[in-house]
């Protein structure tokens, strides 16, 4: 418990890209695993195939996990913060909480996918050739998804107390893993998207299983003990007090993607096809913000705890700077290699050239983003979160429906649904600027720990 903690003593830059890489790269191992789907699917299925797995499900599928995802940024806050305080016994009952909240989110969610994701479908404007595809991936995927909820929690707990490099190990087991099965079931076997699905949640659940192994083991300040997991209730208040509204935020990203889903699907299969493969190549860029947007999370939670509010505050300046040269370098691989990176999905011409329009209408604007990514992952370290959600959910989400449905009938097409991006990300990081500049703390606060 006396080994020195290089998040709160280290060289600050050196400290983030030494946390960063590690999470970048199972970040981007990520990708590969989602990708790995559309990918095979895509070339030895077909088309169809691929826009079913591309388009509502996709959408489906993130709404699900992003909200999760978002109640784990409660627990890593949490988590980081004691940590950083070096206060055991609290730590102790938030990874036993968090332990026990998602496996109850796994089985509630599991149950109600099944039972709602037909209906789920016909309401997003699925196209019919699509639905029988779109079900049959969506309810083996959530015969398995309590599988993916520990891992998420179980990752983001490693993360926050400073590992982000044994939650890459598992991503890249996994992945190898995932990549070879879905050949092996959708080439060799034939079982189409079914198998793809398959091969995804029995990857998730090796990948749930060794991050729980790392858990338990006795090297970290913490060790999971699988009799202890249950709800310790100031630990769930706390992580719930941080966690929904980061969740609710997911959920209002997802729900403006999902009625954005809604009118790209009246487009044609080509588009739907185009628009979901889109995805999955951008995703490159999002792994970068979202990697230094959680590097910032932690080392703001853990020097808030400890009490070091100028090494914070400097982090955050640093990770800025690096974020913004890495997301603007990436967004010109991307555009650059458009074609290409599309031809790996599929080798349908209209989908390519639809797809390739796409991103290089969109992606110089990606820029924008970079400042809401960093500067939501430092007010949400330090305990700062209601103002942040409210904004990000009216300047982005709310605004971002809104124009789907006020200036689309007026002026239709993709270009118009484009355009809804660059609009709200710049309303948003213009009001995060200045909530940053006001509320993030300054030297002389208090650490107030939960």
């Amino acid at each position: 418990m006396n080994e020195k903690n290089q998040i709160t003593e280290g060289v600050i830059w050196k400290q983030l890209l030494l946390f960063f890489f590690p999470v970048v790269a199972g970040t981007f191992l990520q990708q590969i695993y989602n990708a790995a789907d559309t990918i095979v699917v895509g070339r030895f299925v077909g088309k169809e195939a691929l826009a079913a797995v591309g388009g509502s499900v996709n959408q489906i599928v993130n709404l699900i996990v992003e909200v999760f995802v978002g109640l784990t940024s409660g627990a890593s806050v949490i988590v980081s913060q004691f940590y950083g305080a070096r206060d055991k016994k609290n730590l102790e009952k938030t990874i036993h909480t968090v332990y026990a909240l998602a496996v109850a989110a796994g089985i509630v969610i599991g149950i109600l996918g099944l039972l709602l994701s037909g209906t789920i479908l016909e309401c997003m404007n699925t196209p019919g050739e699509l639905m029988k595809d779109s079900l049959t991936y969506l309810h083996i995927y959530f015969i398995g998804i309590v599988f993916n909820l520990v891992y998420n929690m179980g990752a983001s707990a490693l993360r926050a107390m400073g590992d982000s490099r044994r939650p890459l190990y598992v991503l890249a087991v996994a992945c190898s893993l995932n990549i070879v099965l879905d050949l092996l079931l959708v080439v060799v076997f034939k079982m189409g998207v079914a198998g793809a699905a398959t091969a995804t949640i029995f990857c998730q659940g090796i990948s749930a299983c060794i991050v729980t192994w790392m858990l338990m083991s006795k090297e970290k300040m913490c060790s999971l003990r699988l009799k202890k997991i249950r709800f310790y209730m100031n630990s769930l208040r706390s992580v719930v007090r941080i966690g929904i509204p980061a969740g609710f935020e997911a959920a209002m990203y997802c729900v403006a993607n999902i009625v954005i889903q809604v009118f790209v699907n009246r487009l044609g299969t080509d588009y739907v096809a185009a628009w979901g493969t889109f995805g999955k190549i951008d995703a490159a860029f999002w792994m970068i913000v979202n990697a230094f947007g959680i590097s910032i999370t932690t080392f703001v939670g853990q020097n808030y705890g400890a009490g070091q509010i100028r090494r914070m505050r400097r982090s955050v300046k640093d990770c800025l700077i690096m974020c913004y040269v890495s997301a603007v370098s990436m967004s010109i691989l991307l555009m650059t290699f458009a074609e290409p990176l599309y031809r790996l999905f599929t080798t349908d011409g209209n989908v390519v050239s639809i797809g390739v329009y796409m991103m290089r209408f969109l992606m110089p604007s990606y820029f924008l983003y970079v400042v809401i990514g960093i500067l939501s992952g430092a007010l949400r370290g330090a305990g700062r979160v209601l103002v942040p959600v409210l904004l990000t959910c009216g300047g982005v989400c709310v605004l971002r429906i809104t124009w789907m449905f006020v200036l689309l009938p007026s002026h239709p097409g993709i270009e118009t649904i484009m355009l809804s991006y660059p609009a709200s990300w710049s309303i948003t990081a213009v009001l995060f600027i200045i909530y940053y500049v006001k509320r993030f703390p300054k030297p002389g606060s208090r650490s107030i720990l939960p």
